[in-house]
């Protein structure tokens, strides 16, 4: 009898092994808050290829747009922690968004397993090229002389985007109007189209229209000059010492999926997110890789979430 139960439990870990092992066995889903187009689905889409051929599966890249990444977080949230479905969440959904709610349906720091950073930077001040604001400094007088009435657009409420619009009007006391679209992608459209008359975003957004002309960038928004962008000051630099509102994309999954999945996780996005390849597309949008461990990611999430809280509660933003 003790042969036969030592051999069943040989068999029942020899199994458990073996299933871990096979991990994926089918494609795995990387599932993004934002419309195409923008910051967070181009990051995805640019990791997404080099993880699958690591993974030797196919990793599809699933955009459920709306509530600035929010739907998309309380998806993921809820889905079966087997390591099959992941989040490319960003500092408002992850960090800002269940601040601005009274009864968030998820906890960021209970309901997802970290499993690394992905990208960390700046954002920046555009507007089209037809108005009549070349610095940071003509863009404050422009809204000075019409309060209310100078709008900005951002990929939604409570990103990244959104609070650095809040925290430049309450330094440069200053009335914008916040419009959010449902992602970089349409807030750009927006932006393009004449329906808003500037827009904290980010740098994989604005930096071709830029190029073209079509585009002026007034500032960035971090400690310091954005390597893609040496021309363009920061709003430090521009007369607002100490300013800072930075952005980031991070990989989580739902709690509970199994540290050995997590692990292999983590691998092999370290490893696509310090491809050369891959670390070049990043760059050339303005975009830092920034790889972690998910320990370190955990400790980073938990700062930032007690930071934006304490900014979110000062200026009294509220989700719509």
């Amino acid at each position: 009898m003790k042969a036969a139960w030592i051999a069943a439990i040989a068999l029942a870990v020899a199994g458990s092994a073996l299933a871990q092992g096979s991990y994926p066995a089918r494609p795995v889903t990387m599932v993004v808050g934002f419309a195409p187009g923008g910051g967070t689905d181009t990051v995805a889409r640019i990791v997404a290829k080099n993880l699958g051929e690591s993974l030797g599966q196919q990793v599809l890249v699933e955009n459920r747009a709306g509530a600035g990444g929010y739907i998309a977080t309380e998806y993921v949230a809820r889905a079966a922690p087997d390591g099959y479905t992941i989040l490319l969440g960003n500092v408002g959904s992850l960090a800002v968004t269940p601040h601005m709610i009274v009864s968030p349906s998820y906890d960021p720091l209970r309901d997802f397993a970290p499993i690394t950073m992905a990208v960390v930077f700046a954002n920046v001040i555009v507007v089209p090229s037809s108005v009549p604001a070349r610095t940071l400094a003509e863009f404050v007088k422009l809204a000075q002389a019409k309060p209310g009435t100078v709008t900005y657009g951002t990929s939604g409420i409570g990103g990244a985007g959104h609070l650095a619009g809040e925290l430049f009007k309450t330094r440069a006391n200053i009335d914008l109007v916040h419009v959010p679209y449902k992602g970089g992608g349409p807030s750009m459209q927006g932006l393009l189209g004449g329906q808003v008359m500037s827009s904290f975003a980010t740098p994989v957004s604005v930096v071709e229209h830029i190029k073209a002309g079509k585009l002026r960038a007034l500032a960035t928004t971090g400690p310091k000059r954005a390597a893609l962008l040496p021309d363009v000051p920061t709003v430090a630099e521009s007369g607002y010492p100490g300013f800072e509102a930075m952005n980031w994309y991070a990989y989580v999954a739902p709690a509970k999926t199994p540290k050995e999945i997590i692990e292999r996780l983590n691998r092999e996005l370290v490893k696509a997110l310090n491809n050369a390849d891959v670390a070049a597309l990043l760059h050339q949008q303005g975009l830092e890789p920034s790889p972690s461990s998910p320990a370190e990611l955990a400790r980073y999430m938990e700062r930032e979430y007690q930071t934006w809280g304490k900014v979110v509660k000062q200026a009294g933003i509220k989700a719509q």
